[in-house]
C-alpha cells in the first residue's frame, strides 16, 4: 500500500513537515510495511520556504533588511541552487507578524526589505524568483521593494519619496534609469490566493488595510494613493494593470511585481506541488492525506488541502484531510475530491491545548483513520 502524506502546517503549532511525520508515525502503528511518501506542503503563505526546502534540499539562506516600520530585521529565504531559484516569502521582511498591534500602520510600512531580498537573490544568481506573498504588513503598492531595486520616485520638489502607501499621494516622478538591468534576465512568479485588484471597494486598502492598522478615513487615502501611484506607473511603463486579478495582493505588490517585473501569478499550492513533484508522488498511490490547522469553506480559494485534492482527483486517488479544527462550510470541498474530514480534537479543550497536544493528536487520528481503512478494504 503506498500512501501520500501532503499536509500544510498548522498554524502556531507545527511545521508541515512535522504534520506529516506525526501523521506517519500514527499510521506506522497499523500499516508497518506501507510505503509511506511524505510530500510537506503549502500555499504560498507562511511555510512555503520551509515546506519547498524539506522536499528539495536546499539551502536556508539570511539577509538583514529593513522590517515593515524601518528597523533592521534578519529575513530567511530559499535557494535552490540546482536551478538557480530564489523562494522568498515576502512575509519574512515585510510581514505583518513583525509588527506589534499597537504599531501596525497601513500608511508608512514599507515593502523595501522585500526589495532587498530580491536583490539578494540576483547577487546569487537567480534566474527564477518565486514570490510568495501572504502575510504582508504593507499597503504600499509594492513601491518600496521596487525602490530597493532601483526604481526612483520623486515628489514635486525632485526629493526620493519616503517609503510608505500614504506618500504615494506626493509622487510627480517615475525614473526607471537605474533599474537594476539583471531583472530583465529573471523569470518572476508569484504564489498567491488573492485576486484583488489594486483599487476600489475590492482592492488592497479597503478589504486588507484594516488589518494592517488602516482607519476608515486611512483606507480611502491609501486608496486615493495606490491610484495615484497607478497613474503614473501606466505613464512610465505604457500599461495600466490596476485592474488585473491579483495586483491588490499583499497590500498591491502584486500590482508592483507584475508592472515592473513581468510577473506571473500561480497559485501557491500549484507553484509548491509543482516544486516538490506532489504529481509524480501521487501516482501509483492508494490514498493521499492531507491537512492544515482550519478546514473550512474559505478552503476552496485555493489553500492546500483543495489543490492537493485537484492533483490526487485526477490520479483518481481519494483524498481524507486531517485538520486542526473543521469550519463553517467544510463539506463543499466534498464536491472537489475531498472523501472525508477529520478534527483532532478528541475532547473538549483549548487553542493552546490543541497547538500544544497537535503531534499526540494527528498520530492518534491517524492511527484511528487507518483502522478504519482496514476494515473497510476487507
Amino acid at each position: 500500500m503506498k500512501i501520500v502524506i501532503a499536509p500544510d502546517s498548522f498554524k502556531d503549532s507545527l511545521s508541515a513537515q512535522a504534520v506529516a511525520d506525526a501523521i506517519a508515525e500514527g499510521l506506522g502503528e497499523v500499516w508497518p510495511q506501507a510505503q509511506l511518501v511524505k510530500c510537506p506542503m503549502a500555499d504560498g503563505g507562511e511555510g512555503t520556504v520551509e515546506a519547498v526546502l524539506a522536499a528539495c534540499k536546499g539551502q536556508l539562506r539570511h539577509t538583514q533588511v529593513s522590517g515593515p516600520l524601518g528597523s533592521a530585521v534578519t529575513a530567511a529565504w530559499g535557494w535552490l541552487p540546482e536551478s538557480h531559484t530564489a523562494i522568498i516569502e515576502m512575509a519574512e521582511a515585510s510581514g505583518l507578524q513583525l509588527v506589534p498591534l499597537a504599531q501596525r500602520d497601513a500608511c508608512i510600512s514599507s515593502t523595501y526589505g522585500t526589495g532587498q531580498l530580491i536583490h539578494a537573490a540576483l547577487d546569487a544568481g537567480a534566474q527564477r524568483v518565486i514570490l510568495a506573498i501572504g502575510g504582508s504588513a504593507t499597503n504600499d503598492g509594492g513601491a518600496g521593494a521596487m525602490q530597493a531595486l532601483g526604481v526612483g520616485l520623486f515628489d514635486a520638489q525632485d526629493q526620493p519619496l519616503r517609503r510608505g502607501g500614504l506618500a504615494l499621494q506626493d509622487l510627480a516622478r517615475i525614473d526607471l534609469s537605474d533599474l537594476d538591468p539583471r531583472l530583465a534576465e529573471v523569470r518572476f512568479e508569484i504564489a498567491a490566493d488573492v485576486n484583488n485588484p489594486l483599487c476600489g471597494p475590492h482592492g488592497a486598502s479597503a478589504i486588507f488595510g484594516p488589518q494592517k492598522g488602516a482607519s476608515a478615513q486611512q483606507v480611502e487615502q491609501l486608496d486615493r494613493a495606490l491610484g495615484h501611484f497607478a497613474d503614473h506607473t501606466a505613464q512610465a511603463l505604457g500599461k495600466d494593470l490596476r485592474d488585473e486579478p491579483g495586483s491588490g495582493a499583499a497590500g498591491g505588490l502584486g500590482f508592483a511585481a507584475k508592472a515592473f517585473l513581468g510577473a506571473q501569478f500561480r497559485a501557491g499550492v500549484e507553484v509548491v506541488g509543482e516544486l516538490v513533484g506532489l504529481a509524480d508522488a501521487v501516482v501509483g498511490a492508494d490514498l493521499v492525506i492531507t491537512g492544515e490547522g482550519r478546514f473550512d469553506a474559505q478552503t476552496l480559494r485555493g489553500k492546500t488541502p483543495f489543490g492537493v485534492a485537484q492533483v490526487a482527483r485526477r490520479q483518481g486517488v481519494p483524498v481524507i484531510v486531517l485538520a486542526g479544527t473543521l469550519g463553517e462550510g467544510y463539506q463543499a470541498l466534498y464536491e472537489h475530491g475531498i472523501n472525508a474530514a477529520f478534527a483532532l480534537a478528541n475532547g473538549p479543550m483549548t487553542l493552546e491545548q490543541a497547538c500544544a497536544q497537535a503531534p499526540r493528536l494527528l498520530r492518534e487520528r491517524a492511527s484511528d483513520l487507518a483502522r478504519v481503512w482496514q476494515v473497510s478494504r476487507r
